[in-house]
């Protein structure tokens, strides 16, 4: 399969660059899989679609300040840091306790300046810093950095003061402090993302209260979005993309929750694909049941792929030709996918992280 299959051309003005005014308003299409007819509502008539013992299941990770800016030392030159992921994965994910010594996979620019043993030190305007160096290089512009901090403080800490949110480089402009908490879904909790799951930055407690009086019940999973999720598809074949693996959770509940819907029939409906990979990805290794537990998946879902827990999924417009929209035409048939995107184009949907919603049932 050509990965030119999933190109489609995007003005760029549909590229939303501000989540709307008020949380809540964007704009759902509905895409119907059996007969692929196409709806166009909004994101608050969500429960009008699903129907009375439907599982909804969100991601509840949460976005922490992964951009770090700072400069070389001694030399002073202008250094900026994608903190990707932690090394040190143990058995339940990774270590939750704060330290001030930490080892990351980090994304960093300008990397041709950046090599082994390379000093940075990144600071906030009067406050805290964080001191760093560079112990191995990788490819495209890829490196291994040690970071610590010299008063005491935890790391983590530290990176929350004086972070950036993670901004995709597609929103040209610099975040803000109002991007804190709209660029995070409402029910984040386990701090670990490097990028939102971004069909949830539509729900509110409203919408929540809605699926309720529908009968929709809803279940949490954690996926730590990282560079897994967005990584760039460098292929021409769809089957020679990998992903790198991003660390998930499921609670015992959850999954009680999942395989009671399933045995009765009722739907699982995720929210994101990354939910959808998480569940689909703990599935398959589990001989079709969605099962509790902590652990890492690089599963990569293009169409042909069969799905054994979701039955309906909740997504924003995505990249052309990227994973995401590979794992949207797998799910929802690729003709009626990318017809559903030209669609969506026409009729000026909003695209990417501050964008629309698109639902398929």
């Amino acid at each position: 399969m050509n990965v030119r299959e999933f190109f489609f051309d995007l003005p760029a003005g549909l590229i939303a660059q501000e989540p709307p005014p008020v949380r809540g308003t964007s704009r759902l299409l509905h895409l119907n899989r059996q007969t692929g007819a196409r709806t166009h509502t909004t994101i608050d008539r969500l429960a009008d679609f699903l129907e009375k013992g439907d599982l909804v299941v969100v991601n509840n990770t949460r976005v922490f300040p992964a951009r770090l800016l700072g400069h070389r030392v001694p030399s002073g030159g202008a250094v900026e840091c994608l903190l990707v992921s932690p090394t040190a994965f143990v058995a339940s994910g990774v270590s939750r306790t704060p330290a001030t010594d930490e080892t990351w996979q980090a994304l960093m620019h300008p990397g041709q300046k950046l090599a082994p043993g390379a000093r940075v030190i990144f600071e906030g305007a009067g406050g805290p810093a964080l001191q760093g160096e560079v112990l191995e290089r990788h490819f495209h512009g890829r490196r291994t950095i040690r970071l610590w901090t010299e008063d005491g403080r935890a790391v983590q800490d530290v990176v929350d003061a004086i972070g950036h949110m993670p901004l995709p480089p597609y929103i040209k402009r610099g975040d803000r402090a109002d991007d804190r908490e709209r660029y995070q879904t409402v029910y984040a909790r386990e701090r670990g993302s490097i990028a939102a799951p971004t069909a949830g930055l539509h729900f509110t407690p409203a919408a929540f209260a809605s699926l309720k009086a529908r009968g929709v019940d809803v279940a949490e999973v954690t996926l730590h979005v990282g560079y897994g999720t967005f990584q760039p598809v460098r292929v021409e074949r769809v089957e020679d993309h990998t992903l790198e693996a991003e660390r998930y959770e499921i609670t015992q509940e959850t999954a009680d929750a999942i395989e009671r819907a399933r045995a009765s029939g009722r739907r699982v409906v995720a929210v994101g694909t990354t939910t959808t990979r998480t569940l689909e990805a703990v599935a398959r290794a589990n001989g079709g049941r969605v099962v509790a537990g902590t652990g890492a998946t690089d599963l990569f879902i293009y169409p042909g792929f069969v799905f054994q827990a979701v039955k309906g999924l909740l997504t924003n417009f995505h990249l052309p030709a990227s994973s995401l929209v590979m794992l949207v035409a797998a799910f929802g048939g690729q003709t009626a996918v990318m017809q559903a995107y030209a669609d969506a184009i026409a009729e000026g949907y909003r695209f990417y992280s501050y964008g629309d919603a698109m639902l398929i049932t």
